[in-house]
C-alpha cells in the first residue's frame, strides 16, 4: 500500500485528479475523537500503509497539534512524519493532493515526506479579499492606506501570500493587470482609475483551484485564471479555517499548483537523494521529514569545542 497522506479536516481533501490517486487519511481533532480512538485509528493506518505523512500547518488549533504529537509519542514509532507546512488552508489542501499523487509512485516514504517542502515552493496561494484590516497577522504587509480603504463597502484586494507576499487594491471594476512569468513579485504598470499592478503568476503550467467565501465576485475565474494562463480551473468548498487565516469571511481563496503527475515526479526525482544520518530513511533536501534531523551535523559550539580540547591528552 502507498504511504498514507493525512490531513486534520475533511475540507482539506481535494477531489482526486484521476482514479489512481488515493484519498487522504483524516486525523480527527480532540473534540471529535478521544485519545483511545485516535491511537486505534493511527495504529490501523500504520498497519495498512507502513508509514504516515501528516501536514501540520501553523494555523491548526494548539490542542490538535498537541494531540498529533501525543499519539506519535505514545505509539513510540518513527513511521509518522509531522510536517510543518506554512501555507494558507487551500494551498495546504493542494499540497496534500500533490503528495497523494506521488504516494503511488516508486518513491520511498522518506522521499515523499521531504518532497513536501520542495513542492510547496511551487504553489501560488492567495485570495481576493473585501478587507485587509486583519491581514498583517498572516505576514502580508498592509500599509495605512490599504487599511483605510478597507472600510469602503466596495473595496476589493488581490493578495498573494505565497511564495512572495503581495497586495494590490483592485479598481472599481474589480480588475487589475496581471502577468505570467518573470521574477516573483514583478508587476506591470497600473491602468485605469484605481487599478493596481498585481504580481506575475507562475512561469510553469498550473491548475487553479478556488473557493468562495462571503464575497460575490468572479474575478478569480474570469480574470486571474486567464492572465496566469492556467490549464484548468476547479471550484472547491471553502475550508473552515480560511476566514480566520485571511482575517475576513469576505473572500475568494485561490491556489495554483502543478497538476501533472509526470511533472511532479520529474521534479522530485531530479533532486539528489541522501540517507538520514539519524533514522536511515532516504530524503531529499536538507532535512528528514520523519525525524527532522538535518542532513549534516551542526557545527560544534564553542563550549563543545572547549570541552573536547580539555579532554585531549
Amino acid at each position: 500500500m502507498p504511504t498514507a497522506i493525512a490531513v486534520t479536516s475533511d475540507d482539506l481533501v481535494l477531489p482526486a485528479p484521476d482514479r489512481h490517486t488515493p484519498g487522504a487519511a483524516l486525523l480527527h481533532p480532540p473534540e471529535q475523537h478521544d485519545l483511545e480512538s485516535a491511537l486505534a485509528g493511527t495504529s490501523a493506518l500504520l498497519e495498512r500503509h507502513g508509514h504516515l505523512v501528516a501536514l501540520v500547518p501553523p494555523w491548526l488549533p494548539r490542542a490538535t497539534v498537541q494531540r498529533l504529537h501525543t499519539v506519535r509519542a505514545i505509539l513510540e514509532t518513527d513511521r509518522i512524519a509531522l510536517l510543518d507546512i506554512d501555507l494558507p488552508p487551500l494551498g495546504t489542501a493542494l499540497l496534500a493532493r500533490q503528495l497523494r499523487q506521488l504516494s503511488v509512485c516508486d518513491f520511498s516514504p522518506g522521499v515523499i515526506a521531504s518532497a513536501a517542502r520542495l513542492l510547496s515552493h511551487y504553489i501560488y496561494a492567495g485570495a481576493l479579499l473585501g478587507s485587509v484590516a486583519k491581514l498583517d497577522r498572516v505576514r502580508v504587509p498592509v500599509g495605512l492606506g490599504a487599511h483605510a480603504r478597507s472600510w469602503s463597502p466596495s473595496a476589493q484586494f488581490a493578495v498573494l501570500a505565497h511564495p512572495t507576499p503581495h497586495l494590490a487594491k483592485l479598481g472599481s471594476g474589480g480588475g487589475g493587470r496581471t502577468g505570467r512569468g518573470g521574477s516573483h513579485g514583478a508587476s506591470h504598470a497600473a491602468h485605469g482609475a484605481g487599478a493596481a499592478a498585481l504580481p506575475a503568476g507562475p512561469d510553469f503550467a498550473t491548475q487553479l483551484t478556488f473557493a468562495r467565501g462571503q464575497l460575490a465576485s468572479d474575478w478569480v475565474a474570469a480574470e486571474l485564471a486567464p492572465a496566469w494562463q492556467v490549464q484548468g480551473v476547479m471550484e472547491n468548498p471553502l475550508p473552515a479555517a480560511s476566514p480566520a487565516w485571511w482575517g475576513t469571511p469576505k473572500l475568494v481563496e485561490f491556489a495554483a499548483g502543478i497538476p501533472d503527475l509526470s511533472v511532479l515526479y520529474q521534479l522530485v526525482a531530479s533532486v539528489r537523494r541522501e540517507q538520514c544520518r539519524w533514522c536511515g530513511l532516504e530524503l531529499i533536501g536538507d532535512r528528514c521529514g520523519f525525524c527532522a534531523a538535518p542532513l549534516t551535523a551542526p557545527p560544534p559550539t564553542a563550549a563543545t569545542s572547549a570541552s573536547t580540547g580539555r579532554s585531549r591528552p
